[in-house]
């Protein structure tokens, strides 16, 4: 069951295992246990990052940017190819401990190790096109033009929901812009930081390059705080909840480092009375109830036209029936456990409150008890969109139905709430999707027609507004995030003209 852990370099539990070298773990340091939610059972124990080993990280860190800023963008991509190439190599294993430690299906296991290597494969023709404007300067013979340059150690703080996919969109952008990069993985998924870590510091060793290029640490919030509170990392890229991204803007903005948020989500789904219902009904289970309803990205919300609303509640219901719930690992499984018992616990108080605000659970929402684990039921509910567990993003399998009558009150609907990460309409309507494309409709981040609100592919730049945070990571121009802008200015001529027409004789 576990010779994936072996294949990625990973000790069983009885042997423990450390991020040795890799992340410069010292002797004596604690310990933090890894949990499968497929069954509760320890898988290991992982080294956790001491105040010394932190600043070991930092200073190996610092001298690798030395060496890798000096490296040509394009051969700073053709390390990031081959980082491609060997997670192309280990693609089986390492989606069998994305399973294995988060509890997502192995299809999603296997789709989120296929997004690192998209992402590596975009960041190395990215790393060609780091492109800079020229313009026209109003002083004669003089040319003006920018350029990006490379930030230093950049921080990378990721959630367990997606606990290598997230770190790549980030880590190999930034890296083929000339920085290096230091990871703190989800201290709920340590063992799939370890294992990427591997990957790419074999990839470093055999090309002669230092391994500081991508460093490791783990722990819980105080390793993370030592890093965002470190004018060393101008940089801080952090995923998780809104409460969390607020405490890092403010300890990043303080020292005015550089940040990118990606935070919660509360995601609708509008249906239109003219909308392919075949379509929406499957894009609504997957988003609603995919990695048992723990992306940002799930659907929470469906926003139905009151003539097919019955239909698709109908419909929905007698899905949620039948929708084949355990071991990820296992063929034919469409929702695993939920990541650990507090995640239980919440989706429980959740359902309560929801309860005692007046809304009905028309399905599910039952603990499995049968089975070891945290598997659960996914919920299918009836609210309102002012209620107040409505307006919170509950990281479970809830899906609120929501009527409405005009696009208007569907659109207000949708945007009254205080996230603003994915959205989608189905509709074959022309007027109804451009407007809901439209500065008039969706105030998210990513807005769709006829797909869902998950599933979001890396060539376009991710993130959502309003409290999500107004972060963007992976593709189009997120690259910039990561380099710092210098507009240049030379005068090729024999004067001093200067701007404005400003005369100043001396």
């Amino acid at each position: 069951m576990k010779d994936f852990l072996e294949q990625l370099g990973i000790q069983s539990h009885n042997h423990g295992t450390s991020t040795g070298q890799l992340s410069w773990s010292s002797e004596g340091a604690g310990a933090i246990m890894s949990y499968t939610p497929v069954n509760g059972s320890e898988i290991a124990e992982v080294s956790e990052t001491t105040r010394e080993d932190y600043e070991r990280v930092v200073k190996a860190s610092q001298e690798a940017f030395e060496t890798w800023r000096m490296m040509p963008a394009p051969q700073r991509g053709e390390i990031v190819r081959q980082i491609g190439n060997k997670l192309r190599e280990y693609k089986e294993p390492l989606g069998k401990l994305v399973s294995y430690e988060m509890g997502k299906i192995y299809q999603e296991g296997l789709g989120e190790v296929q997004e690192m290597i998209d992402i590596c494969d975009f960041a190395v023709g990215q790393s060609r096109m780091l492109y800079g404007k020229t313009m026209h300067s109003e002083r004669p013979k003089h040319r003006m033009y920018e350029q990006w340059h490379p930030l230093g150690p950049v921080g990378v703080i990721s959630a367990f929901n997606f606990p290598v996919a997230v770190y790549s969109w980030n880590a190999m952008i930034a890296a083929i812009c000339g920085n290096t990069v230091i990871w703190k993985p989800s201290e709920k998924t340590p063992l799939c930081g370890v294992a990427v870590q591997n990957i790419t510091a074999e990839v470093l060793r055999e090309n002669d390059l230092p391994e500081g290029v991508f460093g490791l640490i783990t722990g819980g919030r105080e390793v993370g705080e030592w890093m965002t509170s470190d004018v060393r990392v101008p940089l801080i890229s952090a995923t998780g909840s809104i409460r969390m991204g607020k405490q890092v803007a403010q300890v990043v903005g303080a020292r005015l480092g550089k940040s990118i948020l990606e935070l919660g989500g509360n995601n609708a789904i509008v249906i239109s009375k003219e909308a392919d219902l075949e379509m929406t009904i499957r894009a609504v289970v997957f988003g609603a109830v995919g990695t048992a309803g723990q992306r940002c990205t799930s659907t929470r919300r469906l926003i139905i036209h009151e003539d097919v609303y019955e239909e698709v509640r109908d419909r929905l219901i007698s899905i949620y029936e039948h929708i084949r719930i355990g071991d990820p690992l296992e063929d034919g499984t469409l929702v695993g456990p939920l990541i650990d018992a507090d995640a239980v616990q919440n989706m429980q108080n959740a359902l309560a409150k929801l309860a005692e605000e007046g809304g009905t659970v028309l399905c599910g929402g039952d603990v499995l008890e049968n089975i070891e684990g945290h598997y659960v039921k996914p919920a299918l509910c009836e609210a309102q969109n002012h209620y107040e567990i409505v307006q919170e993003e509950t990281f479970a399998p809830i899906l609120y139905l929501l009527k409405y009558k005009t696009l208007d009150e569907a659109i207000a609907l949708h945007n009254g709430v205080k996230q603003g990460l994915s959205s989608s309409i189905f509709t074959l309507n022309m007027r109804e999707a451009e407007t809901f494309l439209s500065h008039l409709g969706s105030d998210c981040g990513i807005a769709n027609v006829n797909i869902g609100t998950s599933g979001a592919e890396i060539g376009g730049a991710f993130g959502g507004e309003k409290e999500t945070g107004g972060g963007r990571e992976s593709g189009s121009d997120a690259w910039k995030a990561y380099m710092r802008r210098q507009t240049n200015t030379i005068n090729w001529s024999d004067e001093l003209p200067l701007a404005q027409g400003i005369q100043f004789d001396v």
